[in-house]
């Protein structure tokens, strides 16, 4: 009698398994709720859109109508205002390398812009060189920079590197200020452009600036995505464990801050020829908390999210220009609202490894 029942009890208990299998998962709800298909959470829609703003496509859009600008708007005030924003998206992306990609706090990065600024400058007022042949003896003066200021500081951490980095751009911005070939505090001026190329000239100052600044956005992005941008991510995640696993971490922090200066003193060639003139001033300490603020604020790590916060950072205090002595505030509050409900930044880069699909995903499972 007692085997019937077990038997039958036994054969109940997998009839309702098989009908729980069957039936695939249900939805649960509390007591007092309706059973039903769940609402998209706040997290779906936020990966949705974040989905969206990181297509490539979008890139592309965007890139398209950075080019096709003087089309729709060919005002003087309407292209300085573009030039001007695009000189900050190349600055941002360069920090971006530094902050973003291998987490070097640098409160300094306008030494590198103010470099590659005066650089410039000197060639092509002093000697008489087209702005264009002053790129190359740029570069090299931002890569000695970067050695003369990395070489000793890199082997710092957090606050003291970021104090270390403050330092190096107020002596920049000193220096400058102090001797007589650069004019002092009062600078340089008449500083030449790229040419107009038959155009009008500041129209032709835009688009050279325009197609440098794509090309360095999506370098930056492939660099990312690189061998050397993997060894970044896990030097910025946790030092130690990366010398650990065979990463030079020296090396690796080194070849980050030489890329963030080269990327510095390019945007400062385009600031100098777009200004006509620099001076010290425009080299201060709240340019570099501009770019941070701009990289924090599109997410650390992300090229768009970086792309969209320059943008904002640029742009906003001009769009708020109706509110007059008010604007400042309003940005800062904006700024606020931001960070509270979105600390991890506009367009935060993802994390982990990106997965790869299709047969090579497969051949590599099997």
């Amino acid at each position: 009698m007692n085997d019937e029942s077990t038997l039958r009890a036994g054969e109940e208990a997998s009839a309702y398994v098989n009908a729980v299998e069957e039936r695939a998962p249900a939805n649960i709800a509390l007591a007092g709720k309706g059973v039903g298909t769940p609402k998209p959470s706040r997290a779906a829609i936020a990966q949705a859109a974040s989905g969206v703003l990181a297509s490539k496509w979008l890139g592309l859009g965007v890139a398209v109508a950075a080019v096709a600008l003087p089309y729709l708007n060919s005002s003087t005030y309407t292209i300085q205002l573009a030039t001007d924003a695009l000189i900050f998206v190349m600055l941002a992306v360069g920090l971006n390398i530094v902050v973003g990609y291998c987490g070097l706090l640098d409160l300094g990065y306008a030494a590198f812009f103010a470099v590659g600024a005066y650089t410039s400058g000197l060639l092509a007022t002093g000697f008489g060189w087209p702005v264009i042949a002053t790129i190359p003896v740029v570069v090299l003066a931002a890569v000695i920079s970067g050695l003369l200021i990395g070489g000793p500081t890199l082997r710092l951490r957090s606050d003291y590197l970021a104090i270390v980095t403050l330092g190096f751009g107020e002596i920049i911005r000193i220096t400058a200020n102090n001797l007589e070939f650069t004019g002092g505090p009062n600078g340089l001026y008449g500083i030449p452009d790229f040419g107009d190329f038959g155009l009008r000239a500041d129209i032709a100052l835009y688009w050279v600036t325009a197609a440098v600044v794509c090309v360095a956005v999506l370098f930056s992005s492939r660099l990312g995505r690189g061998r050397m941008g993997r060894a970044w991510r896990f030097v910025r995640e946790d030092e130690d464990a990366a010398e650990a696993m065979g990463i030079h971490t020296y090396k690796v922090k080194f070849a980050a801050y030489i890329a963030g200066a080269v990327f510095g003193g390019i945007a400062g060639v385009l600031f100098a020829a777009h200004q006509t003139a620099i001076s010290p001033p425009s080299f201060n300490f709240l340019w570099s908390a501009l770019i941070l603020m701009a990289v924090v604020l599109g997410g650390m790590g992300s090229t768009p999210g970086v792309v969209i916060g320059a943008l904002a950072i640029s742009l906003l205090p001009e769009l708020l220009r109706g509110a007059e002595n008010w604007r400042y505030l309003i940005f800062g509050l904006l700024l606020i609202v931001f960070m509270i409900f979105r600390p991890q930044g506009l367009l935060p880069a993802r994390s982990g490894e990106p997965r790869r699909h299709g047969r090579r995903a497969q051949g590599g499972a099997s």
